[in-house]
């Protein structure tokens, strides 16, 4: 389809150099409707280097559909352990058990009706669609919305819902009604390696370079419009990495809130002297033998900063406070190398005290 003010055919100009230039990558070998789901969502918020390892573990255990609707919540974590944003995989299990109950077991095609699934909006569910079924719907998110602002020169915020509607209508005229799918992972490659967000975007290697308008004016770093990011909450806290002969005492965190039913190092809000820290692992229920101070670390959550001291301490459990078994209750236990490996889901803002 033709762009409205020029006779260039812009979909063929991308789709020629996606042939020649696009991403290898292993959900794109083999686009079931399966894969493409599991793909999207781990993608969000999470880069594509990342994402390969775990994707590819994570059709290792759980193939298809019906063994994510079967699978256990623990054992999910697990597998999603490091990629943060853990609504992401509860949803994915949601969904897949309305698959099984409500769709036979088939991953529905029309934009429609995967937006009545767990976690599925109308990105994800453009590119299902799309990549899986061939329907020519744009699949609109970040790179798409910032590679509409340069070539039309919007000079409004791309982070409104009247930007994300003229820039689905744009997407929608230029369209390729005989590869969408292609047509849309164009557009999100053209975006992560071409169109970048942070820096100079590499215009010289840009298909489109000719026509675009932030190109041609020579604004392609103002556009689009910068806001200014709003500050996170920062969060003091003292983690305690506690050692019980060969063991880590873990605990797990309440249901709700964030990093909800995920496994932790006992930890205290404010920054505790040695003294302080002490006195929490006989909270705990355990006798400090040897204690050190371990180094500061950070984690930046989406809204908040975590501001970490940590202490390494050798202890024993009092008499009469060692819990029967582990993992049960809402008590500190202990865990093994092999256990934290395999078992307990520890959230990457504890890396730094893991390892």
């Amino acid at each position: 389809m033709k762009n409205k003010t020029s006779e260039v055919n812009l979909s063929d100009l991308l789709l020629a150099w996606y042939d020649a230039e696009r991403r290898i990558l292993p959900w794109r070998e083999d686009p079931t409707p399966y894969h493409v789901w599991v793909s999207e969502i781990m993608l969000q918020q999470t880069r594509v280097d990342t994402v390969i390892d775990y994707y590819q573990r994570f059709l290792r255990e759980l193939p298809d559909v019906k063994s994510l609707a079967e699978a256990d919540e623990e054992r999910l974590l697990k597998l999603w352990q490091g990629l943060g944003y853990y609504s992401r995989i509860r949803n994915m299990h949601k969904a897949a058990q309305q698959v099984m109950e409500e769709y036979d077991g088939e991953i529905p095609g029309t934009p429609k009706e995967l937006q009545k699934l767990s976690g599925i909006g109308e990105y994800v569910a453009a590119a299902i669609s799309s990549i899986a079924f061939q329907y020519p719907v744009p699949s609109v998110d970040g790179n798409l919305l910032r590679v509409y602002a340069r070539m039309n020169g919007y000079g409004e915020s791309i982070r409104t819902t009247s930007a994300r509607k003229v820039a689905t209508a744009y997407y929608n005229e230029i369209m390729n009604r005989n590869r969408p799918g292609d047509m849309n992972q164009a557009l999100m490659d053209l975006g992560a390696t071409i169109c970048l967000p942070n820096g100079a975007p590499l215009c010289e290697r840009c298909p489109w370079s000719e026509h675009c308008t932030a190109h041609r004016q020579g604004k392609e770093l103002e556009i689009p419009i910068k806001e200014e990011k709003k500050s996170r909450t920062q969060t003091r806290l003292t983690v305690l990495r506690i050692r019980v002969g060969n063991r880590l005492v873990i605990r797990k965190r309440p249901n709700t809130g964030l990093l909800a039913n995920l496994y932790e190092f006992p930890n205290v809000e404010g920054w505790l002297t040695k003294e302080e820290a002490s006195e929490a692992c006989r909270e705990l229920g355990l006798r400090p033998i040897k204690i050190r101070k371990l180094p500061a670390a950070k984690h930046i959550f989406s809204h908040v900063e975590w501001h970490m001291h940590g202490y390494d301490i050798e202890g024993e459990w009092i008499s009469g406070t060692e819990p029967e078994e582990s993992g049960r209750g809402e008590g500190a236990f202990t865990a093994g190398e092999e256990e934290l490996r395999e078992k307990y889901s520890i959230p990457a803002a504890f890396k730094a005290y893991l390892e």
